[in-house]
């Protein structure tokens, strides 16, 4: 390449140093011919960044702040909320039953260390849930404090003016009448308050506004929110729950030691369990006896009586699935129902060591049920040597008759019960300190009592028969009088008022913002040069309405019976009408109005 750039039209070759410095001059000399302004006029990248200011502590807590109450945050929160309630359904929770995440744990032992990590065990009551819930309760807030305020500002204000060209508005009809401007604008103004409109006079035109609920409509759905997640909270962390099953004849009173298991929140006291009382007189049950329907409960209720207080009145109350017990904020619910058999067991001497009714666990919808019967006190055996009893207790209201099957019952309802019973004796480990199950026989330290065969002693028993042990061991008898029981669910939640209140409020709200519509309606009315009123009225919507066309038709209908036009005039004499008065500014109106 040239050192020399070649000039056109002859000139002669011009060195490029000096036509890079001419070039450089040049530039200076426009600069400052144009000042400030003309360094704004070059696209040259800069090679100083520009030096902004930093935002310190406060800009980024203000940043943050305004980032976390956005709605799009809001429901990025809302649909993480939504994703840790999933693991909480499909894994077995401790809150709900500790049995079934012992079972899980044992057939998932390679997934248990990092469940456990995770808290999925614990969904609803682990940091990044709670972490979850508290960030939407917070951005909820955020984003209606200042939503309330603007609302507030708009219903102290005014409806906007009305915009210049009325016709650029997507409703629109206009008429010409003899009666005065003034006249028309107040029969406009009477008629729209009559329908409801926040009306307002400004200059030639009335202005009017309705459907100011569907923002409330709004804001009460994001507090209902709110006060179900408060409801929620209050309610989790101060719940009490509790089971307990009981026999025919027995009953409860509310304290701690009286549950067969017992759960509670965190900040819950045990002091605030509700005084109250109550015993199981009887248990009222019916079943479908035929068709496709065989077995299904037609009558389910248990009758009870009970009293408030430590020494409160005593009264009746029928409880049935759906018709809980409610004292003071507790609720007694019933939730299942079994039979009891009545036995007694004596030893070798005829002396009475156990009498009493023994509940028996359901294991199919036809109530075959399981249990253990345990004599741990009192008897003795035939060397007067202290000794413990158990039997393994199986259960059926209805049995079939021996060569029918298995012994599984046939009816819900006791045509025909029997009671199999297989004996053990030694030690049943209640002295160990351990806790069992009630409703299980831990045989590890006991030994079988043996029939005349040498295998485990066996026998199927009726109400009134007896099972005898061998060696002159004692026996067991099934007494006649079977009795039922039932189980109920004692629990206490504060805040499930509150939660049912913020569910309703929150669907009125919901209703409100979907179907209310929010539109505005101007009404003007100007002398034309003809000496006529031209009458203008148009609509505008906030959000697309099928049905503002529609109420416009009928507010003119209502405004032209007061207001009755006139032909139009001739081309001639059809000059647009001068304002009357200064000139006022175009009103800009707010919300789209100025389209």
């Amino acid at each position: 390449m040239s050192k020399t750039d070649t000039a056109a039209d002859g000139a002669e070759p011009v060195p490029a140093a000096e036509s890079t410095e001419a070039a450089e001059s040049a530039e200076a000399a426009d600069e400052r011919e144009l000042g400030s302004a003309g360094s704004q006029l070059s696209t040259a990248p800069q090679e100083d960044a520009p030096n902004l200011p930093t935002l310190g502590v406060i800009g980024w807590a203000r940043w943050f702040w305004r980032q976390l109450t956005s709605m799009r945050v809001a429901l990025i929160l809302l649909f993480m909320l939504s994703l840790g309630a999933i693991p909480g359904s499909l894994i077995p929770q401790n809150s709900v039953d500790e049995l079934k995440v012992a079972d899980f744990k044992k057939a998932h032992e390679s997934l248990t260390p990092i469940y456990e990590k995770l808290q999925l065990f614990d969904v609803y009551s682990s940091v990044w849930f709670s972490a979850i819930y508290i960030l939407l309760f917070i951005s909820l807030i955020g984003c209606i404090v200042p939503r309330t305020w603007q609302f507030i500002g708009q219903l102290r204000g005014r409806p906007p003016r009305a915009p210049k060209r009325l016709t650029r508005l997507p409703a629109y009809t206009t008429w010409r009448t003899d009666a005065e401007p003034e006249q028309v604008r107040e029969q406009a103004l009477a008629l729209l308050k009559q329908r409801r409109f926040r009306a307002d006079l400004a200059g030639d035109a009335v202005t009017a506004e309705k459907g100011y609920l569907r923002e409330a409509g709004n804001l009460l759905f994001h507090v209902s929110l709110i006060v179900m997640l408060v409801a929620f909270a209050v309610g989790t962390l101060f719940k009490s729950e509790g089971g307990k099953l009981i026999p025919e004849g027995d009953g409860f009173s509310n304290t701690l030691t009286q549950y067969d298991d017992f759960k509670s929140g965190s900040l819950f006291d045990n002091d605030s369990l509700e005084p109250f009382s109550f015993s199981l007189d009887s248990f009222e049950d019916t079943y479908e006896k035929s068709g496709p329907e065989k077995g299904t409960p037609r009558i389910y209720r248990a009758h009870i009586t009970y009293s408030e207080g430590a020494d409160g009145p005593e009264k009746k109350k029928a409880v049935e699935v759906n018709s809980p017990l409610d004292i003071d904020g507790a609720k007694v619910h019933l939730i299942g129902h079994g039979y009891a058999p009545v036995v007694t067991v004596k030893d070798g001497r005829g002396k009475t060591v156990y009498h009493g009714a023994v509940p028996m666990l359901p294991i199919d919808s036809n109530v075959t049920s399981t249990g253990a019967i345990k004599v741990s006190d009192g008897y003795r055996d035939k060397n007067g040597k202290k000794e413990q009893l158990g039997f393994n207790a199986f259960f059926v209201p209805t049995f079939a008759g021996a060569g029918k099957g298995q012994m599984f019952s046939q009816f819900p309802a006791p045509d025909y019960p029997v009671l199999a019973l297989s004996a053990y004796h030694g030690s049943l480990g209640v002295d160990s300190g351990l806790p069992q199950n009630v409703y299980q026989l831990d045989t590890s330290a006991m030994k079988e009592f043996k029939d005349k065969d040498g295998e485990l002693l066996k026998q199927r028993i009726r109400p009134g028969e007896s099972m005898e042990l061998p060696d002159g061991a004692g026996s067991i008898t099934f007494e006649k009088d079977l009795k039922e029981w039932a189980s109920f669910q004692i629990s206490q939640q504060p805040g499930n008022g509150w939660a049912l209140f913020g569910a309703g409020a929150a669907l009125v709200g919901l209703v409100g913002s979907l179907f209310i519509q929010r539109r505005r309606i101007w009404v003007r009315a100007v002398r034309a040069a003809d000496g006529t009123t031209v009458v203008e009225m148009a609509g505008l919507g906030r959000s697309e309405s099928p049905k503002l066309p529609e109420e416009l038709g009928d507010l003119a209908d209502l405004l032209y019976e007061q207001a009755p036009g006139v032909p139009e005039p001739t081309q001639e004499s059809a000059e647009p009408a001068e304002p009357h008065g200064p000139a006022e500014p175009e009103a800009v109106p707010a919300e789209g109005a100025e389209k």
